[in-house]
């Protein structure tokens, strides 16, 4: 497979500039490493999960950076977090000296912490996840974006069964001390069978025998890790009795496809997953988008307790907002704008910008796609959406 370019590229070049120090977050595999070390051919480079070069590290942190020829890719940096301070000292001796520190990480949660205590104004946080639609069309809703994958789909089991095993006893056992990785395996095959749902966390501790607070802190572990996407609800005063609890996804629809034991294209059409899986890949293209774009991250979903529901609200430019049905059928039909019209209706009233709203489907090449639904209700593909967000 050819070198494809991530819509990130021109922010990072840019934050290299600007900053002293960059740090890259995202999932483990989203192309990191592959991305910056392209980028960056000049960069001496450290992987820190090397347990020699950890110990090393830890040792005489002084001594080894010392050692280092600047600017220098220090990967997987969330391992030595103590790392950081060792930097911003560095930093602080010269700083106006920009692009000298590249760091990356595949644990939100912990780098941020470190960043925001030790390199507060003197690093630049840009998010990389795996491939988007928009960056390259061989991105699909059965094998998801995970660039190894995209390059070889035919290998896409035994390369799923082995990132949730690496995961597992990597990613896991790093964030908290989980003895019992067989039954988290479960945990995480469950939370994929509630995909596209309103998180309720006494159903999934029901059947692991788990406690309530038990599956919270596992739940922050997936989304610490950037395994899961918590959306949550769009609260406005609407005269409504509205939903509170969040809805929660996946954040790789091929990833959720393996874990629902789900293998071709035939299974992925039969199966009563296919609606939520497509939901769920809507939601991770709009956060691909919103990261690449250097926006804010901000999505939400509606429904009142009446059953009125839009799967997505996506605020704009200029107190904008984009209302979103996600819909895997291949031909969107006029009924499906009836709930974005209810709700932009309640909306307008109150919303001080425009109110858009689309319909987004799978679309089909045989046929000739509709636009236009309903007066101010068009019909787009994922691929389109994810043009839109990009402008």
């Amino acid at each position: 497979m050819r070198f494809v370019p991530r819509h990130l590229e021109p922010r990072l070049r840019a934050a290299v500039r600007q900053f002293p120090a960059v740090v890259l977050t995202g999932p483990r595999r989203a192309g990191k490493t592959f991305l910056l070390r392209r980028m960056f051919p000049e960069a001496s480079y450290r992987l820190l999960e090397d347990p020699a070069t950890v110990a090393r590290l830890r040792e005489d942190p002084s001594g080894f950076l010392d050692e280092l020829e600047l600017p220098a890719i220090l990967d997987e940096v969330q391992n030595v977090p103590e790392v950081f301070a060792h930097v911003r000292a560095r930093i602080d001796r010269t700083p106006r000296r920009v692009g000298q520190w590249i760091l990356t990480g595949s644990q939100e949660s912990a780098l941020m912490r470190g960043v925001t205590e030790s390199m507060a104004g003197r690093a630049a946080i840009l998010q990389l996840w795996p491939f988007s639609v928009a960056e390259t069309p061989k991105v699909d809703l059965l094998r998801g974006g995970f660039p190894e994958v995209v390059a070889r789909p035919s290998g896409a089991r035994l390369w799923f069964s082995s990132y949730v095993q690496s995961y597992l006893e990597r990613d896991v056992r790093s964030v908290t001390n989980v003895h019992d990785l067989a039954t988290f395996r479960r945990f995480f095959a469950l939370v994929a069978s509630r995909h596209g749902q309103v998180l309720n966390k006494t159903d999934l501790a029901a059947p692991l025998g788990i406690s309530v607070p038990g599956i919270s802190k596992w739940l922050d572990i997936l989304e610490i890790t950037q395994q899961i996407l918590i959306v949550p609800p769009y609260f406005e005063n609407l005269g409504k009795r509205l939903i509170k609890s969040p809805k929660i996804y996946l954040a790789d629809p091929g990833l959720a496809c393996h874990l629902l034991g789900i293998e071709t294209a035939g299974e992925l059409a039969r199966s009563p997953f296919l609606g939520a899986l497509f939901e769920g890949w809507v939601a991770t293209e709009i956060l691909k988008a919103q990261g690449a774009a250097g926006r804010r991250r901000e999505l939400y979903y509606f429904r009142d307790q009446r059953g009125l529901e839009v799967d997505f609200l996506v605020p704009g430019k200029g107190s904008s907002l984009l209302l979103l049905e996600a819909k895997a059928t291949r031909t969107p039909a006029a009924s499906m704008a009836a709930p974005l019209l209810a709700v932009a209706a309640a909306l307008r009233s109150r919303h001080r910008g425009r109110v858009h709203g689309y319909v987004v489907h799978r679309g089909s090449p045989a046929s000739t796609e509709t636009r236009v639904l309903a007066r101010g209700v068009g019909a787009i593909t994922v691929a389109d959406l994810a043009e839109l967000l990009r402008g």
